[in-house]
């Protein structure tokens, strides 16, 4: 029986070992969750009492819960508490909203009545990624429960124990058993998750993987949302306010390590202020403290694995070789832990990976612009669209480059985060579908019209 071993990112030492689950035991979940779902879909109230429950354990156990994934994954424990009460406010959010989300809607037809009704598809299979452990997971969660559907969820490998205690989260809530469970394993798994009886499936993760979930999910008619990776664009207009803008680079481009599909990845500063505002950003970087993830004085951890190191270090110095200039950090801190300094470069070539290839690591790469035309083109000019911010003083100019940028999500002056009450989900490579917000909710529901006639005349039968 194959094994999968967790590691510490911090000092590199092993944490845990997990038996694979077989093809069998993942239909067996599945089964589970087909017998629990009849009974969970049948009341609103009761799901919506069952969910406030699991916001009160999530609250009590949040501080535990973060130590957890901070030991398996590396992020700063203030980042990972914080994490978990998101997790609450997400759920609550839905259990308050999710009736009228799901309401009835009234259409005007020929029949004497016509009405949409929003009804749960049955058993999600969900796939999800190690960067935000909790919040990926429960924030597809939150709606998808909500909305009477029932959930088998696939963690990453290499946050084992965090899907382990979603799922004890659920258990201990006094959730009916087969509503949330987890299963642990690997890409095989989630293979076998794919082909199993689930009725949808939902993956957060790389680009490459993404395709390859959905290639899988169509190949058995199954409705798929994929959530997959961003380069997101950082625009600091001429007449932008800097101390903020330096303020929102540092929280948009190292929160989590710089390990966030969202988070800002390339950054065009207009070139009238692109002095004062990069000094700024290194003064504010460089007064980051780099350490030991379960520290609260802690900002920035490791990097999640080996592998993220090796590619965020093989990435700059690909940079630097092309002859970019490196204005703060580039390069790795010595350990045994997979750490990378905060580091900021400019003189970005096109034919850098730096300009291409999805930065998930503390890496801001800085180009100086002519105009606001050209920082839209160059924002554009990537294979990605998932999040963009903009900053600057001038909103009517802002409001008509939001409508320019390629992007799922745009932000004004802030940077770009994900929250209940909007929809979150890119295009192009970025993938497809939305997750969260009514039209979350919806992703996973069947759509069904019913009109009432009073006899059949009058009607032709086109299809």
């Amino acid at each position: 029986m194959s094994q999968i071993v967790t590691k510490n990112p911090a000092t590199g030492e092993d944490i845990a070992r997990y038996n694979v689950m077989g093809k069998e035991e993942v239909f067996q979940l599945v089964g589970k969750a087909k017998r629990a779902f009849p009974e969970w879909k049948k009341d609103y109230e009761k799901r919506r009492s069952y969910i406030y429950n699991l916001v009160e354990y999530l609250k009590k156990h949040k501080t535990e819960l973060a130590r957890i994934s901070t030991l398996e994954m590396g992020k700063a424990l203030k980042e990972s508490i914080g994490e978990v009460e998101k997790c609450a406010w997400a759920l609550e959010f839905y259990a308050d909203h999710g009736d009228s989300f799901l309401s009835d809607e009234v259409l005007n037809t020929d029949a004497r009545k016509s009405f949409l009704t929003f009804e749960p598809l049955g058993v999600v299979g969900s796939i999800m990624p190690w960067n935000f452990p909790y919040w990926q997971a429960l924030r597809f969660a939150a709606p998808c429960l909500m909305a009477g559907n029932v959930i088998v969820m696939k963690p990453s490998r290499i946050t084992m124990q965090s899907g382990i205690e979603i799922e004890k989260a659920f258990t201990e809530s006094g959730i009916p058993d087969g509503v949330f469970q987890t299963v642990v394993g690997s890409v095989e798994s989630a293979n076998h998750l794919i082909d199993s009886d689930v009725n949808a499936v939902t993956f957060t993760g790389s680009t490459n993987a993404g395709a390859k979930v959905g290639e899988r999910a169509a190949m058995n008619l199954k409705k798929c949302v994929l959530e997959l990776g961003g380069s997101d664009p950082f625009i600091v207009l001429d007449d932008a306010i800097i101390e903020k803008a330096a303020e929102g680079a540092v929280k948009g481009r190292f929160i989590n390590c710089g390990q966030s599909c969202v988070a800002s990845k390339r950054f065009f500063v207009g070139k009238n202020i692109a002095e004062d505002f990069i000094e700024l950003f290194i003064k504010r970087a460089s007064q980051l403290k780099v350490g030991d993830p379960t520290s609260l004085e802690t900002d920035v951890g490791p990097l999640s694995s080996k592998d993220g190191l090796e590619t965020i270090s093989g990435i700059v110095e690909d940079a630097k070789e092309k002859g970019a200039e490196i204005l703060l950090g580039g390069s790795k801190i010595d350990g045994n832990g997979y750490f990378y300094q905060p580091t900021i470069l400019t003189n970005i070539k096109p034919n850098m990976r730096i300009a291409n290839e999805e930065t998930f690591g503390p890496v801001a790469p800085i180009t100086v612009v002519d105009n606001e035309s050209e920082a839209i083109r160059l924002a554009n000019d990537t294979e990605f669209g998932l999040g963009a911010s903009i900053w600057t003083q001038d909103l009517a100019k802002a409001e008509k480059m939001s409508r320019r940028i390629e992007s799922g999500i745009v932000s004004v002056n802030n940077v770009v985060i994900s929250d209940p009450r909007i929809p979150f989900g890119g295009i192009k490579h970025s993938g497809f579908g939305r997750e969260l917000s009514r039209y979350g909710m919806l992703e996973f529901v069947n759509i069904k019209s019913v009109r009432f006639y009073d006899n059949l005349t009058h009607h032709h039968y086109v299809e």
